[in-house]
């Protein structure tokens, strides 16, 4: 049988290719995973694997001819080759299935047991999953001690990963026989933290749960192993066009591994694998991305030039005395999250002030009442349900884009999010369902997130989900600056500090009180137009607050 080789999908918008290089002729037996041949595109050169055994029949191309996507390169004789399968029988899947379940895996029906004594046993309490992408945390304090009794869902660590302070309950109850780590360390997700004595069946639940996850995983390893091609053969010789996977071509992983790079926004058809066959793995993709992360902050730091090799850094102490200091994780991750941001988002900033004379007297009035209620009436608060409202009006702006899928998710519920100013830089807690609470409430919340920023409170579900972003300077000082939008948010707010200036109004000068605001846009989505549209809504609503009633 003759079959068709043709040039697989190379990635999104990739039509064509180059072909660099070519590693058979005609007569020359290949088999399974066998390199045919080389490929270069506009983003990488990639090596194209055989899927099939056989003997090279016709070669269509010549090196350095422009090949298209789907176009025929090779033509390969099957028949010459006696038993040929791309794809192992299904008992021979079973039986190695069962037999890595029966030797590696060792999968029981029971709960995995802990090291009994009559009722009691010891439990390995361990460092948790702490979210997507989270492998490690710094031990911020340790709550117990051996000896200690401790119940169940009591606070037993606060851990700091790249993106908050988290509190961390114990799911058994019992006595601490041993602590295995100690303020300060930097441990890995999974790391025993503190030996349990317990009589508690939770430990038991637990551990079978982590067995049946984990189990779930290797099966799935397993699954993506196997080819999904049989090539029947026939008597009658035709032409047969095999349907081309690039995941089988250019971009061998496990679905858990291709997962993983969705979500951190990598194209697995770009990740050069390491592995048998080139098979790529988490490790693989993590690389990449941090290359890519590298290429990003340069391109940011040049004006875009993603081309451009970073600059090496002096030696400083040449000149003088310096001393290096670590970055925090929090500070890390901000500049590699801004760092992203700034690459990747076309931004465009509009600038404006807002007379707040007439809404300041009324603040310092009313702001006895809010006091009340355990909160502070800022200017803050009140620009947040005006924000809230004006995201009504300009849906836009509480929108994100998906460039993969070409589409634009509009969000239909309206929480903002604050930047804070703390000792382990910026935090943006988020105030939830903004257009629901009138402005007391929000003045209550807003003091109690800026609380947990400050007191290292804050959960990761306390920084997710904003629809937009305000960043308030005031407290400091300045006139104006460019704020960088919180992606994959598509605006963000800057406040300045408020300043008494002359201003003309119907034929006569009198002193105001201007607050200079600042409004970064994402132009992939937010024309100029509507910026400046929805900057003098809000200035609007600021300078006449019956505006919040009469269109918000």
């Amino acid at each position: 049988m003759i079959t068709e080789f043709l040039l697989p999908h190379l990635g999104e918008n990739i039509t064509t290719a180059d072909i660099i290089k070519l590693n058979v002729k005609v007569g020359d037996q290949v088999s399974v995973d066998q390199i045919l041949f080389e490929i270069e595109t506009d983003k990488a050169t990639v090596e194209v694997p055989s899927e099939i055994n056989g003997t090279v029949n016709k070669i269509l191309v010549k090196e350095g001819q422009k090949a298209k996507v789907g176009e025929p390169i090779l033509l390969i004789d099957t028949e010459s080759v006696k038993d040929v399968k791309t794809k192992p029988a299904e008992s021979e899947i079973k039986n190695n299935v069962n037999k890595i379940n029966a030797s590696e895996i060792k999968i029981t029906d029971k709960p995995a047991q802990i090291q009994q004594s009559g009722k009691t046993g010891l439990y390995e309490f361990k460092i948790p999953v702490l979210g997507e992408n989270i492998t490690t945390a710094t031990i911020i304090k340790v709550l117990v001690k051996p000896g200690d009794k401790i119940i169940i869902d009591q606070i037993v660590l606060e851990i700091e990963t790249d993106k908050a302070t988290v509190e961390v309950p114990t799911e058994v109850g019992g006595v601490v026989k041993e602590v295995k780590v100690k303020d300060g360390d930097k441990v890995a997700v999974n790391a025993i933290a503190f030996t349990i004595e317990t009589d508690s069946l939770t430990a038991q639940k637990t551990e079978a749960v982590k067995e049946i996850k984990q189990t779930q995983v290797i099966r799935e390893e397993i699954k993506s192993s196997v080819p999904l091609q049989i090539i029947e053969h026939t008597h009658m010789p035709k032409i047969v066009n095999i349907p081309r996977d690039v995941s089988k071509v250019v971009a061998p992983a496990a679905p858990s591994v291709r997962r993983f790079a969705r979500e951190i926004g990598i194209d697995i058809y770009q990740v050069r694998g390491s592995g048998l066959h080139g098979r790529i793995s988490f490790e693989d993709v993590k690389a990449f991305a941090k290359n890519l992360n590298q290429q990003i902050q340069q391109s940011g730091a040049t004006g875009g030039f993603a081309g451009l090799k970073r600059e090496t850094l002096p030696d400083f102490s040449k000149w003088g005395e310096i001393d290096r200091q670590p970055m925090s994780n929090i500070r890390r991750v901000t500049a590699e999250h801004l760092s992203y941001a700034w690459a990747t988002i076309p931004h465009v900033t509009q600038f404006d002030k807002a007379d707040i004379t007439d809404l300041d007297k009324l603040r310092k009035q009313f702001s006895k009442n809010v006091e009340a209620s355990g909160g502070k009436l800022t200017v803050t608060a009140i620009l947040l349900k005006v924000v809230a409202s004006a995201l009504k009006v300009f849906p836009q702006f509480s929108s994100s884009v998906d460039m993969e899928k070409s589409e634009i998710i509009y969000k239909k519920y309206f929480n903002i999010g604050i930047a804070v100013d703390t000792d382990r830089g910026l935090l943006v807690p988020v105030i939830r369902d903004v257009d629901k609470k009138n402005i007391t409430q929000i003045s209550a919340d807003l003091a109690l997130v800026s609380k947990k920023a400050r007191d290292k409170k804050l959960s990761l579900d306390d920084m997710q989900g904003a629809s937009i972003t305000i960043s308030n300077l005031g407290g400091i000082g300045g006139t104006y600056f460019t704020p960088i939008i919180n992606a994959p948010e598509v605006a963000i707010i800057g406040v300045s500090k408020s300043a008494v200036e002359l201003v003309f109004i119907e034929g006569k000068i009198e002193p105001r009180l201007m607050m200079p605001l600042s409004l970064s846009y994402d132009h992939r989505i937010i024309d100029g137009a509507d910026a400046v549209r929805f900057l003098r809504w809000v200035i609007n609503a600021l300078e006449n607050p019956f505006l919040l009633s009469l269109e918000g």
